[in-house]
């Protein structure tokens, strides 16, 4: 297994408090009870979500279709773990539901799927995110509605061009309300992203196309609640922040870890395992 130091670019480990353990734990209990799920690409994204949902979004969960909300697409959709984590968390379903996913008749799919209150579009098929983002923020706009627009990618995900082709719509259309989040954990399924397919210098790549860009360690709470804050990072054009993370963060066997990306059918004694190792990391 490689540590956390051994690629480059990872953020330093930074301690979990006592939030982010619980919503870790959230993770655990549906990768265990629905008998499968990506949990490496879960637990990436955790402080980016947490973040997104406890302080930039404007949401209602008692009323999730509300039409001025701001939209949060998650287009990485094989990390949902972590977002089914945070909406349950929130109240916009039973955290009971967690348990079920994937099972027959269940509401939370492998993926996600808009039948799910709180979940803003159907992803899966990784490269689609942002242009439905590009879509929703230039509806909002011709509705003069004040939503903004989030989309949170994988750093995998933009080896699609599609990606850059709905980069450079954003640009054209000024689309200032809406948000590129990079979730850049240098890891994909095949591997480490550097030897897959490189992406770097990937700050000056989003920029190219017209982008504000800004940088964050991906799992540092006070760092990314100041990022976002900034929101739009310019008035004539989109914004992109990209967030260092560690893929499979906060349990160690998991973090960089490519066996890791999607897991399957956990013994009682292996999901027990994964919570001890929770409770016992970095403090």
């Amino acid at each position: 297994m490689s540590s956390a130091s051994s690629i480059a670019g990872a953020p330093r480990q930074s301690p979990l408090d006592e939030r982010s353990r619980q919503l870790r734990r959230l993770i655990i209990d549906a990768l265990y009870g629905g008998g499968r799920g990506h949990v490496g690409a879960a637990l990436s994204l955790v402080e980016i979500l947490r973040v997104l949902y406890d302080d930039v979004l404007r949401v209602r969960p008692h009323e999730p279709r509300w039409p001025d909300r701001d939209r949060c697409l998650l287009s990485k959709g094989h990390g949902c773990l972590a977002l089914y984590a945070l909406l349950a968390d929130k109240g916009f379903f039973p955290i009971a539901e967690l348990s079920k996913q994937c099972k027959a008749g269940a509401l939370l799919g492998g993926h996600p799927e808009v039948k799910t209150p709180g979940v803003e579009a159907s992803t899966g098929a990784l490269g689609h995110g942002l242009g439905i983002g590009v879509g929703l923020a230039l509806a909002a706009r011709m509705q003069r509605r004040p939503s903004r627009v989030i989309v949170v990618m994988g750093d995998g995900e933009t080896d699609e061009g599609s990606v850059w082709e709905a980069a450079l719509a954003a640009a054209k259309h000024k689309l200032t309300h809406l948000t590129a989040v990079i979730d850049y954990n240098k890891m994909q399924s095949y591997g480490r992203v550097a030897d897959v397919l490189g992406l770097e210098p990937i700050a000056d790549k989003w920029r190219a196309f017209g982008f504000a860009v800004a940088e964050a360690d991906g799992h540092d709470v006070a760092q990314l609640r100041k990022t976002f804050a900034r929101l739009p990072l310019a008035n004539d054009r989109p914004s992109a922040v990209i967030c260092h993370t560690v893929k499979g963060r906060g349990i160690p066997e998991c973090e960089h870890n490519a066996a890791w990306h999607h897991k399957s059918r956990l013994s009682p004694e292996q999901a027990e395992a994964l919570r001890q190792a929770l409770e016992s990391g970095p403090a």
